[in-house]
Order: structure tokens, then C-alpha cells, then sequence
């Protein structure tokens, strides 16, 4: 058996279904040969977002594997890393490198060098009695403690080359740990005191499927609940304890409750400051429970601490919450679902107006409420874009089930939704996956709208186009007075139609919703259709100062 079948082998055995990639690489051939799907994207980095968001959509229960060409496919994939590594996504990439008598010779591109900060663990296998031992390494990795990538490259002559003996792997176990008793007892503790907690939830309770845990814990302290963007879904958005999610745009009801909070609770959360995140309001108490420790204290100062999984942490808390209230609430439900009501409906009514604007070019605003109301949320999963289509539909879309919405903003590249919409087809295949992206996103990425044409995932890509790149044209006016800088165009659902799919332009409100319910159906058949709504040069967010 050469190295490359092992690899191949070792894949089924971890129960691996597909392989995405981009050749040459002779692990794709060996795949293929051991019935292991193989998907071609057009560019590496799209190949690595579908990876992603095959982890996201399963809780890490499945793994996305990618492999690639050495030199310049190795290159062009690092962005994808990258983004896998800020997001926190647990997948295994297996790059061909150099021939081993070349792969250390300058300008020769090196991945086990070259990724090491920006994957948890990353080697290259020298001789072919290491493959066993390093895919096991491997393996173990991706699916323990924190989600990150990880990467083993196999230089291209050893890939040919035989083994000697017969495999004796098998499957890594999926692992987890549970919290400090103490530590827990004093998060309890504090939680129960507190007058005005606010839970903060996190992507850990989608990876150890603690939503149920994270709904009974909030309504046992009668405490409201936001997430962060990558947690959103994790709680319902519709349930009267609902904050709704963090980010740049943000509810009403959100900001109120966090500026008045006097205990944070994070659970499955890393506190990180970014601009892309919902910043703790200074001078907070706050308990912070997460998987890596390297977290705890990391950008916000807490009083209480826990490492452990989600799930095992929820389970510990809510049994000592349970018996310091002796089975007695503090009714506190009526006043805290009022005061929650009262100020979404004064934010509602603010919005309502931009929501439903019956104008041409198109509200950005109307398009996405008409998509929330056409849907069927429940059995649907959507993910936004970088920039305003992320500011725009994740404070107004009301997720309900677990998984429902994928969202993710730390790292922040451009055309990251169409690869996730994708991947989540591929992991669920009876779900409506939707990416709602912009006319500047799709330039990072959109050529693997044919990807998806040509590989039968049938996604629904809703496009914002306002020929510009709005959120850029109050911090760059000079450029765009002088020299158009911020100008961009395009015919898009005419792109679509030339690569296969289903494409179709709107400009009439009126429109809105039958041009959906069109899509909707094309995806039924079997078909990716592509919407591009023409709409205004929106830069009004839902934020507070």
C-alpha cells in the first residue's frame, strides 16, 4: 500500500465522507479510489471554508479534511487557515509538500514551518512508517480542547511510496473535560446573588450541544441571555429571556441590560476584544466558564473562573444553582421579560421603518426582513457576510434552533459565507443554506458559486449589490471624490446563469418576496440560485455609544 492509500484508508477509518481539495495532490486520487467523495473548489481557500463550516453545523462531530498542491496550493490556502484558526474550527489539513531532498531549499514553501502559527499542531512525515503515528496525532488534536486546524504535510515523493506492513489504526476518541467543583460552587454562588446577570453565551455551547443546558440555567436564575456572533442560535431568539446576539449591530434590549448588568456570566465564550464584538462594558463583575484557559483573563479582567467543556460546566452549575435556591425562585421573570419586551418594542419601532421601506434602490433592511418572513426558519441555516451584510441581518434575524444561523467575525475576510452556506449543504442536506453576502464579497470568491453548480450543493446566495463599497465611503471620501475608489459593479445574477445556476435581479419591492420563494424552489431542484438585489448605499447600523 503506498502512503497516499494509506492516508486514504486512515480518512474512512476517522469516518471522513468528504475530501475537498484542489489537486495535485495524490491523496485526492487515493480518496477518490477508497469511495471517499472528492470535491474541487476553484480556489484553496473556499475549499477550507466549506471545511469549516462542516465542523460548525455538527459540533465537531465531523470533520472537513482538505488537502492541496505543494508550492503555490499551499501558499494560497494559508489565508483559509487562518480564518480556521481565529474562528476556532477544528479541521485537518494535509498539504503535499516539496520532494524532502528540495523541501527545505529556499524559496521552497514549507507548510509544517510556515503554518505553525496559525494551526494547534502541524508536522511533516519524513519516512512512511510515521503516517500512522502522525494522523493519529493529528486526529487526536482536531477533536479535543479547543477547535483548531491542524495540518500534517506529506512531501509529494513520499506520498508514493510503499509502506511496509499493514494498518493497525484506529478511530481517535472524542474527549472532554469538566470544570473544577470549586470553581463552579463560587460562579453559583456569585450568579445567585447577583441582581441583574446577564448570561453571555458563546460558540462552546454549540460545541458540547449545551443548548438545553444554557435555556434551564437562564430560566432557573430569571436571567437574561445574549450571545456572541459566533454563539448566535445557541439560545432562542424568540424566547422572552432572548437579548439576541452581539456584534457591531446590536439590539436595544442588548445594550440596556449589559450596561446595567451587575455579573456577566460567560459560558463558552472568549471575551476577545475585537472590533467585530460586542466590548463588556467596563468596570463589570464577571464570571467567565470556556474550554481554554488561555482565555481567562486574557482581554477582560474576571472574578471567577472555570475550564471545562460547555455542556459538563452547565450540567455542574445548574445542580449548584438548584440547591442554593432550595427550589425557590426570586420572581423576577414577570419584571425581567417586561423590561426585555418594552425595550424591543421600542427598537422594533425605531427600525419598522427601514425594514419595510417600499423604495427603489432597495431597503437592505426590507430584503432581509422579507427573507426572515419567507422562510422557514426553523429548517433553515444562514450565515452573513463580512461587513454590512454581518451589521445588518444579525441583529434582525430571529434565530430558533440550534445551528440555525452560522455566525463568526473575529477574523473577518471577505466571501467567507458562500464557502460556510456550502459546507453546511454538504453536512445537511435537508436544511434551506443560505449565504447573504455583498457586491464586495463576492469578488473575493464568487467564481466558486460554480463550485457549487458543478458539485450538485444547492445553496441559496442572496446578494446585496450597491455598486460600492458603502461602509468604506466615510473613511475613504478623498479617493472616492477623486478617483472612484470605492466604485464597484457588476451584472451578478447574469454571473450566476453563465456558471450553471439560477440567477435573477430585483429592484421592485414588490418583488422581494416571489423572487425568493423562486429561489427557494430552484434549491429544491436541485439547482444554487443566486438573487442579487439591487439596493441603496446603506451605512446605518443598529448601534449604541
Amino acid at each position: 500500500m503506498k502512503v497516499a492509500n494509506a492516508v486514504a484508508e486512515i480518512l474512512k477509518r476517522e469516518g471522513i465522507e468528504f475530501l475537498i481539495g484542489y489537486p495535485v495532490n495524490p491523496i485526492i486520487e487515493a480518496a477518490a479510489e477508497a469511495d471517499i467523495r472528492t470535491i474541487m473548489v476553484r480556489q484553496e481557500r473556499i475549499g477550507l471554508h466549506m471545511c469549516d463550516a462542516i465542523a460548525k453545523v455538527t459540533s465537531g462531530d465531523r470533520i472537513g479534511v482538505f488537502a492541496m498542491q505543494h508550492g503555490p496550493g499551499t501558499e494560497n490556502a494559508f489565508g483559509g487557515v487562518a480564518q480556521s484558526w481565529g474562528d476556532s474550527c477544528p479541521v485537518v489539513v494535509l498539504p503535499a509538500g516539496y520532494a524532502r531532498n528540495v523541501n527545505q531549499v529556499r524559496p521552497n514553501f514549507n507548510a509544517a514551518l510556515n503554518y505553525r502559527n496559525i494551526t494547534k499542531w502541524c508536522e511533516q512525515v519524513t519516512v512512511p512508517s510515521a503516517t500512522e503515528e502522525a494522523l493519529r496525532r493529528a486526529f487526536t488534536q482536531v477533536k479535543n480542547g479547543r477547535p483548531a486546524p491542524v495540518l500534517i504535510e506529506f512531501p509529494s515523493d513520499l506520498l508514493r511510496e510503499e509502506l511496509s506492513g499493514p494498518l493497525d489504526y484506529q478511530k481517535t476518541p472524542q474527549l472532554k473535560s469538566g470544570p473544577d467543583p470549586r470553581s463552579v460552587s463560587a460562579i453559583a454562588a456569585a450568579l445567585v446573588e447577583a441582581q441583574r446577570p446577564v448570561i453571555c453565551a458563546g460558540q462552546g455551547v454549540h460545541y458540547g450541544k449545551a443548548w438545553k443546558q444554557l435555556r434551564e440555567l437562564a430560566e432557573l436564575l430569571e436571567a437574561p441571555v445574549m450571545t456572541t456572533l459566533p454563539g448566535k442560535s445557541a439560545f432562542p431568539e424568540e424566547h422572552p429571556l432572548a437579548l439576541g446576539s452581539g456584534g457591531i449591530g446590536i439590539s436595544k434590549q442588548l445594550h440596556t441590560f449589559l450596561q446595567k448588568a451587575d455579573l456577566v456570566f460567560g459560558i463558552g465564550c472568549s471575551f476577545t476584544r475585537s472590533s467585530f464584538a460586542t466590548p463588556m462594558p467596563k468596570g463589570k463583575r464577571i464570571a467567565h466558564a470556556t474550554l481554554d484557559p488561555t482565555d481567562i483573563n486574557k482581554d477582560v479582567p474576571v472574578e471567577f473562573a472555570a475550564v471545562g467543556d460547555a455542556g459538563l460546566t452547565l450540567d455542574a452549575l445548574l445542580e449548584e444553582v438548584k440547591a442554593r435556591l432550595h427550589g425557590k425562585t426570586r420572581d423576577r421573570l414577570a419584571a425581567v421579560t417586561r423590561e426585555i419586551s418594552q425595550l424591543k418594542g421600542e427598537w422594533m419601532e425605531q427600525w419598522m421603518p427601514r425594514l419595510t421601506q417600499n423604495t427603489k434602490p432597495l431597503s437592505p433592511y426590507r430584503v432581509i426582513w422579507e427573507l426572515l418572513h419567507t422562510v422557514d426558519v426553523a429548517d433553515t441555516i444562514i450565515t452573513h457576510d463580512a461587513g454590512s451584510p454581518r451589521d445588518q441581518l444579525s441583529p434582525f434575524w430571529v434565530s430558533q434552533t440550534p445551528l440555525g444561523y452560522i455566525g463568526w467575525g473575529k477574523t473577518t475576510q471577505l466571501g467567507y459565507g458562500l464557502g460556510l452556506a456550502m459546507g453546511a449543504k454538504l453536512a445537511k442536506p435537508e436544511k434551506l443554506c443560505i449565504n447573504v453576502w455583498g457586491d464586495a464579497a463576492i469578488g473575493f470568491t464568487g467564481m466558486d458559486f460554480e463550485t457549487a453548480v458543478r458539485e450538485r450543493i444547492p445553496i441559496l446566495s442572496i446578494l446585496m449589490n450597491n455598486f460600492s463599497m458603502a461602509i468604506e465611503l466615510k473613511v475613504m471620501p478623498v479617493a472616492t471624490e477623486k478617483y472612484r475608489s470605492t466604485d464597484i459593479s457588476g451584472h451578478y445574477a447574469n454571473f450566476a446563469q453563465a456558471l450553471g445556476g439560477y440567477g435573477e435581479r430585483v429592484t421592485e419591492p414588490e418583488e422581494i418576496v416571489p423572487a425568493i420563494r423562486r429561489g427557494i424552489a430552484k434549491t429544491r431542484e436541485g439547482t444554487p440560485a443566486l438573487l442579487e438585489f439591487i439596493t441603496e448605499k446603506a451605512v446605518d447600523v443598529s448601534r449604541f455609544a
